[in-house]
């Protein structure tokens, strides 16, 4: 395809179906390598990219490329229904917001029979993320411009809770106490559970803006993070060592601060954009 002299342009699409950095970096890859394309920026929490071309007939190649990569795009504006006009993500929201609420309660309290720091780390996340998913249900008819900044505060609120949990990690290095493995591992099982339908009820809304996408990797990551506790809960059991929930209570915080980085940087591109 010959390129012409063109002045750049800029053209927004939507992209579904990206779940992680990986995915972003192979569709900013795709579309760059594109004759006439000069720039290409990816949002995975927005599930949104922006292109500068310099002829405007090489937009269908650009949708060709992504496309051949598995996932769907379409005009920004085009035909997708965006989650938060869905009567189905409202009612998905006051799921997650209820079993992120309530079983932070119980498992707050589980934490403390246990003495574990990952139960108290996972406590700590369910309690945070139902304040979250409760925001982002009052920001569902709020413009744009400040869904962002609420996908903004979400990323920082959710980096504070990784650095509270890391500084508490550490200090339990110091002061060790074994935790109750088996009460570690039942907390930690209903929990996986908890997120498991969390996840599960959020999925069909996954793509979406920065503040939809927020709420979905917050699941999402609950999800493994809980995974990980019932494991140092076998691990405590078998070694009878402290180290295994205090291993796992610092890698929960290091999902928090990932999230964080990773809606932080998106919110502020949507941001940039408006």
């Amino acid at each position: 395809m010959p390129e012409a002299a063109f002045p750049p342009s800029t053209h927004r699409f939507r992209v579904f179906g990206m779940d992680c950095a990986h995915d972003v970096a192979d569709v900013e890859r795709a579309v760059l390598a594109l004759p006439g394309v000069a720039a290409a920026r990816v949002s995975l929490t927005a599930q949104a990219m922006t292109v500068e071309a310099g002829d405007p007939a090489t937009l269908p190649f650009v949708e060709q490329a992504v496309q051949g990569l598995g996932y769907r795009i379409a005009p920004d504006g085009g035909d997708a229904l965006p989650a938060r006009f869905d009567p189905g993500y409202r009612r998905a929201l006051w799921i997650v917001v209820a079993l992120n609420l309530g079983y932070g309660i119980i498992e707050t309290g589980g934490s403390v029979l246990a003495g574990s720091q990952a139960l108290r780390a996972d406590a700590l996340d369910f309690l945070g993320d139902g304040l979250i998913s409760l925001l982002g249900l009052l920001a569902l008819g709020w413009l744009p411009v400040w869904r962002a900044r609420t996908a903004l505060l979400q990323g920082i609120f959710l980096g504070g809770m990784g650095l509270f949990v890391l500084g508490a990690t550490a200090y339990r290095v110091f002061v060790q106490h074994t935790p109750e493995a088996r009460q570690m591992g039942l907390f930690g099982l209903a929990a996986l559970a908890a997120n498991v339908a969390s996840a599960l009820v959020l999925m069909p809304h996954r793509s979406g803006d920065a503040n939809v996408r927020a709420v979905w990797l917050f699941s999402r990551n609950d999800a493994i993070g809980n995974l990980a506790v019932v494991i140092a809960a076998v691990l405590v059991a078998a070694f009878g060592s402290p180290w295994p929930d205090l291993i796992v209570a610092a890698a929960i915080a290091g999902l928090f601060l990932h999230s964080s980085w990773r809606i932080i940087v998106d919110a502020r591109r949507e941001l940039a954009g408006s």
